[in-house]
């Protein structure tokens, strides 16, 4: 391993110190750059699959790159964009400078970033789709945003998103209970003698 290698590591580690920037708007905990990232990659691999796309390494390698050149120029939110552009591009090409990951960055992140391909497209579907399951997380907890929201994020869905899957995706989250998955978990119904 070359000492290099090793800074990459400690620098990708500090992006869970990172909330995304829309924080300041909301003033309630959202989720860390790692922790959209990580979602990320499971929305792009279910929206793969309903596609029919087959190269799911290359998703995933997509999915978990997208965002890493915040660690040096941080995440902006939907008003700073108005006013400040990130140079992402030298931004990540220093990230990935003296690697092993450095292909990673002239190959993975440079096809996600052109949006070209299909695998492209889906990760940047699954990016977007993450801020609605998010939404509808914050909701559940007092938000009011989603609603405010709405007319934008319907924007998203009809012009931004590139699959068919993303908008029926789109749709189903909207209609989704953000709790329905634990409560059918539940102890109550799972174990007949809970409780006695």
């Amino acid at each position: 391993m070359k000492k290099r290698d090793i800074e990459f590591l400690y620098e990708i580690g500090t992006l869970r110190n990172t909330d995304r920037a829309w924080k300041q708007h909301l003033a309630m905990k959202v989720a860390t750059d790692p922790e959209h990232c990580f979602r990320v990659a499971f929305i792009a691999l279910l929206l793969a699959e309903a596609e029919g796309v087959k190269n799911h390494e290359k998703i995933i390698k997509m999915a978990l790159v997208h965002d890493l050149a915040e660690t040096r120029t941080s995440d902006f939110n939907y008003i700073q964009k108005v006013y400040v552009e990130a140079d992402e591009k030298s931004a990540a090409r220093d990230l990935f400078a003296g690697t092993v990951f450095r292909t990673l960055f002239a190959d993975v992140l440079h096809e996600y970033e052109e949006r070209k391909c299909i695998e492209a497209k889906i990760v940047k579907d699954a990016d977007n789709l993450d801020v609605d399951l998010e939404l509808k997380e914050l909701e559940e907890r007092g938000s009011q945003l989603r609603t405010k929201w709405r007319a934008s994020r319907r924007l998203v869905r009809d012009k931004k998103l590139y699959t068919k899957s993303a908008k029926k995706l789109w749709d189903d989250i909207q209609k989704s209970d953000v709790s329905s998955w634990h409560l059918k978990a539940n102890k109550w119904y799972k174990i007949p003698h809970a409780g006695k």
